[in-house]
Protein backbone atom coordinates (compact mmCIF):
# COMPACT_ATOMS: atom_id res chain seq x y z
CA UNK A 1 0.00 0.00 0.00
CA UNK A 2 2.74 2.01 0.34
CA UNK A 3 3.35 3.11 -3.19
CA UNK A 4 -0.18 3.88 -3.51
CA UNK A 5 -0.31 6.31 -0.35
CA UNK A 6 2.95 7.88 -2.14
CA UNK A 7 1.66 8.03 -5.72
CA UNK A 8 -1.44 9.89 -4.11
CA UNK A 9 0.37 11.97 -2.26
CA UNK A 10 2.53 13.28 -4.97
CA UNK A 11 -0.56 14.00 -7.13
CA UNK A 12 -2.96 15.91 -4.16
CA UNK A 13 0.72 18.17 -3.41
CA UNK A 14 1.01 18.81 -7.28
CA UNK A 15 -1.59 21.49 -6.95
CA UNK A 16 -0.16 23.21 -4.08
CA UNK A 17 3.54 23.05 -5.12
CA UNK A 18 3.03 24.45 -8.62
CA UNK A 19 -0.12 27.37 -7.18
CA UNK A 20 2.12 27.91 -4.31
CA UNK A 21 4.84 28.58 -6.44
CA UNK A 22 3.32 31.01 -8.71
CA UNK A 23 1.04 32.75 -6.44
CA UNK A 24 4.89 33.12 -4.71
CA UNK A 25 6.21 34.72 -7.71
CA UNK A 26 3.31 36.81 -8.68
CA UNK A 27 0.49 37.78 -5.91
CA UNK A 28 -0.55 40.90 -7.09
CA UNK A 29 -3.00 39.13 -9.38
CA UNK A 30 -5.03 38.39 -6.94
CA UNK A 31 -5.33 41.07 -4.75
CA UNK A 32 -8.15 41.83 -6.12
CA UNK A 33 -9.87 38.68 -5.04
CA UNK A 34 -8.46 38.36 -2.08
CA UNK A 35 -8.49 41.60 -0.57
CA UNK A 36 -12.42 41.39 1.04
CA UNK A 37 -11.17 37.75 2.84
CA UNK A 38 -7.19 39.88 3.77
CA UNK A 39 -9.60 42.53 5.01
CA UNK A 40 -11.60 40.20 7.80
CA UNK A 41 -8.32 38.10 8.49
CA UNK A 42 -6.29 41.49 9.28
CA UNK A 43 -7.55 42.51 12.50
CA UNK A 44 -7.24 39.16 13.89
CA UNK A 45 -3.93 38.92 12.58
CA UNK A 46 -2.83 42.25 14.27
CA UNK A 47 -4.69 41.33 18.11
CA UNK A 48 -2.15 38.08 17.59
CA UNK A 49 0.93 40.23 16.94
CA UNK A 50 0.80 43.56 15.82
CA UNK A 51 4.40 43.11 14.37
CA UNK A 52 3.51 41.18 11.18
CA UNK A 53 2.18 42.35 8.19
CA UNK A 54 -0.99 42.36 6.90
CA UNK A 55 -1.26 44.10 3.59
CA UNK A 56 -3.06 41.94 0.97
CA UNK A 57 0.29 41.23 -0.77
CA UNK A 58 2.07 40.00 2.45
CA UNK A 59 -0.98 37.77 3.48
CA UNK A 60 -0.79 36.55 0.01
CA UNK A 61 2.61 35.35 -0.60
CA UNK A 62 2.87 33.81 2.93
CA UNK A 63 -0.28 31.81 2.35
CA UNK A 64 1.45 30.99 -1.32
CA UNK A 65 4.92 30.39 0.74
CA UNK A 66 2.87 27.68 3.10
CA UNK A 67 1.38 25.87 0.62
CA UNK A 68 4.54 25.61 -1.28
CA UNK A 69 6.78 24.31 1.60
CA UNK A 70 3.47 22.56 2.86
CA UNK A 71 2.86 20.92 -0.47
CA UNK A 72 6.78 19.50 -0.49
CA UNK A 73 6.72 18.19 2.58
CA UNK A 74 3.52 16.24 1.70
CA UNK A 75 4.79 14.91 -1.59
CA UNK A 76 8.33 13.89 -0.55
CA UNK A 77 6.50 12.08 3.25
CA UNK A 78 7.46 14.28 5.32
CA UNK A 79 5.26 15.05 8.14
CA UNK A 80 2.85 14.01 5.92
CA UNK A 81 -0.39 14.39 8.53
CA UNK A 82 0.89 17.88 9.72
CA UNK A 83 1.62 19.14 6.11
CA UNK A 84 -1.80 17.71 5.62
CA UNK A 85 -3.47 20.13 8.02
CA UNK A 86 -1.76 23.10 7.02
CA UNK A 87 -1.77 22.92 3.37
CA UNK A 88 -6.16 22.28 4.24
CA UNK A 89 -5.84 25.22 6.29
CA UNK A 90 -4.53 27.55 3.71
CA UNK A 91 -7.29 25.83 1.34
CA UNK A 92 -10.40 27.67 3.05
CA UNK A 93 -8.84 31.49 2.73
CA UNK A 94 -8.07 30.54 -1.16
CA UNK A 95 -11.49 28.87 -1.78
CA UNK A 96 -12.91 31.84 0.24
CA UNK A 97 -11.44 34.50 -1.96
CA UNK A 98 -10.80 32.74 -5.36
CA UNK A 99 -13.93 30.88 -5.73
CA UNK A 100 -16.80 33.00 -3.95
CA UNK A 101 -19.44 31.78 -6.76
CA UNK A 102 -22.27 33.13 -4.02
CA UNK A 103 -20.78 36.81 -5.48
CA UNK A 104 -21.31 36.40 -9.62
CA UNK A 105 -24.20 37.60 -11.48
CA UNK A 106 -22.55 36.25 -14.53
CA UNK A 107 -23.74 32.56 -15.10
CA UNK A 108 -20.86 31.06 -16.61
CA UNK A 109 -18.49 32.71 -13.78
CA UNK A 110 -20.83 31.70 -11.28
CA UNK A 111 -20.32 27.97 -12.91
CA UNK A 112 -17.20 28.51 -13.22
CA UNK A 113 -16.35 29.48 -9.58
CA UNK A 114 -18.55 26.71 -8.25
CA UNK A 115 -17.08 23.76 -9.78
CA UNK A 116 -13.53 25.47 -8.63
CA UNK A 117 -15.61 25.61 -5.12
CA UNK A 118 -16.35 22.24 -5.61
CA UNK A 119 -13.13 21.07 -6.53
CA UNK A 120 -11.42 22.49 -3.77
CA UNK A 121 -14.16 21.20 -1.37
CA UNK A 122 -12.97 17.50 -2.67
CA UNK A 123 -8.70 18.28 -2.38
CA UNK A 124 -10.02 19.53 1.55
CA UNK A 125 -12.03 16.05 1.84
CA UNK A 126 -8.54 14.45 1.00
CA UNK A 127 -6.55 16.49 2.97
CA UNK A 128 -8.31 15.79 5.61
CA UNK A 129 -8.18 11.86 5.16
CA UNK A 130 -4.97 11.98 4.68
CA UNK A 131 -3.99 13.95 8.48
CA UNK A 132 -6.01 11.06 9.68
CA UNK A 133 -4.03 8.56 7.74
CA UNK A 134 -1.65 6.59 10.33
CA UNK A 135 -0.35 4.79 7.33
CA UNK A 136 -1.69 0.95 8.61
CA UNK A 137 0.38 2.07 12.06
CA UNK A 138 -1.63 2.39 15.56
CA UNK A 139 -2.40 5.96 15.90
CA UNK A 140 -1.44 7.82 19.28
CA UNK A 141 -4.87 7.45 21.02
CA UNK A 142 -4.53 3.71 20.20
CA UNK A 143 -0.52 3.59 21.53
CA UNK A 144 -1.06 5.54 24.30
CA UNK A 145 -4.43 3.33 25.55
CA UNK A 146 -2.48 0.46 24.57
CA UNK A 147 0.68 1.21 26.55
CA UNK A 148 -2.48 1.94 29.79
CA UNK A 149 -3.26 -1.26 29.60
CA UNK A 150 0.05 -2.94 29.61
CA UNK A 151 0.87 -0.90 32.66
CA UNK A 152 -2.33 -2.07 34.42
CA UNK A 153 -1.80 -5.78 33.66
CA UNK A 154 1.81 -5.28 34.83
CA UNK A 155 0.77 -4.12 38.16
CA UNK A 156 -1.87 -6.75 38.46
CA UNK A 157 0.93 -9.30 37.67
CA UNK A 158 3.34 -7.68 40.49
CA UNK A 159 0.99 -7.29 42.95
CA UNK A 160 -0.40 -11.25 42.28
CA UNK A 161 3.52 -12.28 42.99
CA UNK A 162 4.00 -10.14 45.81
CA UNK A 163 1.22 -11.65 47.63
CA UNK A 164 1.84 -15.29 46.40
CA UNK A 165 5.98 -14.24 47.59
CA UNK A 166 3.90 -12.54 51.16
CA UNK A 167 1.95 -16.07 51.76
CA UNK A 168 5.03 -18.14 51.19
CA UNK A 169 7.07 -16.10 53.51
CA UNK A 170 4.11 -16.52 56.28
CA UNK A 171 4.27 -20.48 55.63
CA UNK A 172 7.97 -20.02 55.84
CA UNK A 173 7.94 -18.28 58.79
CA UNK A 174 5.04 -20.13 60.20
CA UNK A 175 7.00 -23.32 59.82
CA UNK A 176 10.40 -22.05 60.85
CA UNK A 177 8.54 -21.40 64.46
CA UNK A 178 7.22 -24.73 65.02
CA UNK A 179 10.30 -26.50 64.02
CA UNK A 180 12.21 -27.22 67.11
CA UNK A 181 15.44 -25.45 66.78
Amino acid sequence: MKPVRSLARVMLSGIFVVSGARNLRNPERLVQAAEPVTGKVAPLIQNVHPRIPTDTVSLIRANAATQLVGGLMFATGRFTRPAALVLAATLIPTTAAGHAFWNNDDPAARNNNQIHFLKNLGLLGGLLLAAADTEGKPGLRWRAGHRIDHSRRSVKRAVRTARREAKIAVRSAATARRMPG
